[in-house]
């Protein structure tokens, strides 16, 4: 991940969500919690339906036409120069990086996938870098004592530094405390379609991860990937194992003033 330059002088009053397939499908609160908090902030949101996934499984998977029909579906749905704001930093990452290299021979796609991406953001990232957030002192926000362990999935960690953004937010909320566990660093086992063509494998990564983060004693995981958020989710639910997980957006809008 190379160092980004980010905007200076006034922050912005409009911007695009682009919610992923994910957030669509299977967790809308997140979505929601996200348009809260960045309204909150004086932003106008706007949400192009057109959208869909940024083609990040085909892409994995080795598939780059596919994965390019489906970007190319979406390059004119952002066409004003306002941030594109998306609370995936797997799916930002995507879109950030590789969807430039999809069109790179594209004399039409290449130059829009190319402008678009240097106005993608991760959510905590836009918060913390472009809109400068500080929830500690801005906001009362609720004050009852709260452990929770941080999840960040590999692909956020690596292309859009997701991790670092997600820690100095959460260190900011009064009265909550982060705690770092043994497996942080490691894949949940989720991967998109790897933990469809190898279940095994990735059954005991997730169980690995579930396990080392009840070991905390906390029972709260907070993610600001919905792909890693549905699998420890999930696995954590099946084998009665006491931990819950919440999308960042949703812990942050409900730490700072949000609905319960």
């Amino acid at each position: 991940m190379k160092d980004r330059q980010y905007p200076t002088g006034p922050a912005p009053t409009q911007a695009y969500l682009f919610a992923t397939c994910l957030v669509d499908l299977f967790v809308p609160q997140a979505g929601l919690d996200a348009v809260r908090l960045l309204e909150r902030e004086g932003l106008t949101v706007h949400f192009p339906r057109g959208q869909s996934c940024c083609g990040q499984p085909a892409y994995s998977s080795g598939n780059p036409e596919q994965a390019r029909a489906v970007a190319r579906a979406q390059l004119d749905l952002f066409s004003q120069p306002w941030p594109v704001i998306v609370p995936s930093g797997s799916c930002a990452g995507m879109m950030r990086h590789h969807w430039p290299q999809l069109f790179a021979d594209d004399p039409v796609a290449g130059p829009k996938a190319r402008e678009l991406s240097e106005r993608v953001y991760e959510l905590g990232e836009f918060l913390l870098n472009v809109l400068k957030v500080d929830f500690g002192d801005a906001l009362p926000g609720r004050q009852d004592p709260e452990r929770i362990v941080l999840h960040t999935s590999c692909g956020a960690r690596r292309e859009m530094g997701t991790r670092a953004h997600g820690v100095a937010l959460v260190d900011a909320l009064p009265g909550v405390t982060r705690v770092e566990h043994e497996r942080e660093s490691e894949c949940c086992g989720f991967g998109g379609t790897f933990s469809l063509k190898h279940p095994d494998i990735s059954g005991a990564m997730v169980r690995d991860k579930v396990a080392s983060a009840c070991a905390t004693g906390c029972n709260r995981l907070v993610s600001a990937d919905c792909g890693c958020l549905l699998n420890i989710g999930h696995t954590a639910a099946h084998d009665g194992a006491p931990l819950q997980v919440e999308h960042l957006a949703s812990f942050l809008w409900r730490r700072t003033g949000g609905e319960a």
